[in-house]
């Protein structure tokens, strides 16, 4: 029999979507799958967006530029600069999703058996797309106790070593929530400055963020714009998950050249979405404002629903739409499996995502999940008290 690739066979399952099979078969089953495991806003794509696509008059659905349409680039060098990070279009490559994005630098900056530092927990898909390189991720613990704060410079920098490539980032943070300050953004830039490595961060929650906290761009820190890769993506910021439009921003002149390579390998990212993502630039304000508005009352909600359930701890979000919390039991991913199997509440259950999946280091995460408060608030307190009832069954 044809063998698999070693590749292959190391590839990590996604720990969001590995209990999706379980999930629809409770569906089958008529019961009324709440879920609180992916980040898939509920909020309306903007209507501008949707008609941009709606009223086009293409006659022939041909391929885009490679790099992405030179308007919308110039439109979003013109929405960074009000977000006062000032690039040209010439310093961005869109993609398809920021996945692809990140895919590409990846591709540009690292060889196989190169390494990459990440704090975790992170965005399990960073595992996945540094296994496709063959590019080895490095963790270096952050801790539940400071809400996933950077951890501390030394810990970054007894991990560098010669096949040190890159320091990786997600601000604000998937899966944690966490908002890196100013003051932490450069602790990191004086570190890649020194070893000369590039500082990449993952940029797609820029727009959520709370309490009065601003976001700050690796790309504002003056001083490092030949080590700043920054990936981005439309689908959280427009709710567009399925446009599959990101991009890769850098002012770092060979990285662009070295992407677009892998860009071309691909063709082009698709037209209709960029026609959308474009029109979706022009989403006035007061969209961002009310969608905040919603997230802060839905994170006020699950903190304070989640901190009644005797046993629970909750890392506290600052921005994104995720939360870590820890249970009172030893593995959440066979919790996670008998919520949607065996548990129910009024014919609902929920679906969750096991933390140990979002962690480099074995065993970490296993007592933790992550919460997506992408629901509405009243199915929101529906969800936290079927966990909280489905707690006291599997512990009982």
């Amino acid at each position: 029999m044809p063998t698999i690739s070693q590749k292959g066979l190391t590839m990590p399952q996604s720990p969001i979507r590995k209990l999706v099979p379980f999930a629809e078969e409770a569906k089958k089953n008529g019961i009324n799958v709440l879920h609180l495991n992916i980040g898939q806003p509920d909020i309306k794509t903007p209507q501008i967006a949707l008609d941009a696509v709606k009223n086009n008059t293409i006659k022939v659905l041909e391929y885009s530029r490679t790099e992405g349409s030179d308007t919308y680039r110039e439109k979003l060098a013109a929405y960074y600069a009000k977000n006062d990070i000032h690039v040209t279009a010439k310093d961005i490559i869109v993609t398809t999703g920021g996945s692809e994005a990140l895919s590409f630098a990846i591709g540009s900056i690292a060889d196989v058996a190169d390494e990459i530092i990440i704090p975790e927990p992170f965005y399990a898909n960073y595992n996945g797309f540094s296994t496709a390189h063959g590019v080895n991720v490095v963790p270096v613990v952050s801790d539940f106790e400071t809400n996933f704060a950077l951890p501390p410079i030394e810990d970054f920098e007894k991990l560098i070593t010669s096949k040190t490539k890159a320091i990786l980032i997600c601000n604000p943070g998937n899966p944690t929530g966490y908002l890196y300050s100013k003051e932490e953004i450069q602790k990191l830039a004086l570190l890649v400055k020194k070893h000369d490595i590039y500082l990449i961060s993952d940029e797609v929650y820029r727009e959520f963020t709370y309490d009065g906290i601003e976001h700050y761009s690796i790309l504002q820190e003056d001083g490092i714009d030949s080590n700043a890769i920054v990936i981005d993506s439309v689908s959280k910021r427009y709710s567009m998950c399925g446009a599959r439009i990101g991009c890769m921003v850098t002012k770092n002149e060979e990285v662009i050249s070295t992407a677009i390579k892998f860009a071309q390998a691909r063709l082009s990212p698709p037209t209709y979405a960029q026609i959308a993502a474009e029109a979706a630039l022009e989403t006035p304000q007061q969209y961002f404002d009310d969608v905040i508005k919603e997230y802060v009352v839905r994170r006020n909600i699950l903190i304070e629903e989640l901190e009644k359930i005797e046993g629970v701890k909750v890392a506290h979000p600052k921005g994104a739409f995720y939360c870590i919390a820890e249970l009172p039991i030893k593995d959440t991913d066979d919790f996670a499996q008998w919520l949607l199997e065996d548990f129910r509440v009024n014919n609902e259950t929920v679906m969750v995502a096991p933390a140990a999946g979002f962690y480099a280091t074995p065993g970490l995460g296993k007592n933790q999940i992550r919460i997506a408060y992408v629901l509405e608030k009243d199915s929101l307190k529906r969800a936290v008290n079927i966990l909280k009832e489905a707690l006291k069954s599997y512990i009982g």
